[in-house]
């Protein structure tokens, strides 16, 4: 592999994939990057760039929620626009259209309409 920030997002998931290897006889080495598992430095440098990539990762969420904070307190976000009507898969639903029939008409996975559909008409009393 060429670089081992592609590797994993955590620092548990990279230790995963390691041991794993290790496991299994293989050791990990970045073409572009002075790793080699098969090495105590190198194991080291790993240990490292994980711990950095994790923290990375933590910092780009926080300065995600911070701005998403920060949109709602200027009253300018919304959210994510709904994809779908319930009402309209629940409407199809009661004029008797089968739930994959309603996904296909809707361009929804089947599961999505069980979602929006109520008890009574998923064990077919609707």
């Amino acid at each position: 592999m060429t670089r081992i920030d592609r590797l994993a997002r955590s620092m548990k998931d990279l230790q995963d994939i390691v041991h794993e290897l290790k496991g299994r006889g293989v050791a990990l080495k970045a073409t572009e990057q002075p790793i080699d598992t098969g090495t105590a430095a190198g194991k080291a440098f790993l240990d490292m760039l994980g711990v950095f990539a994790e923290f990375e990762t933590n910092l780009r969420k926080e300065r995600q929620a911070e701005g998403i904070a920060a949109a709602k307190a200027r009253g300018v976000y919304k959210g994510g626009k709904a994809r779908i009507d319930p009402e309209a898969v629940r409407k199809l639903a009661s004029e008797g259209v089968r739930p994959s029939h309603i996904a296909r008409q809707l361009g929804i996975s089947r599961g999505t309409v069980y979602r929006f559909l109520p008890t009574s008409m998923v064990d077919g009393q609707g």
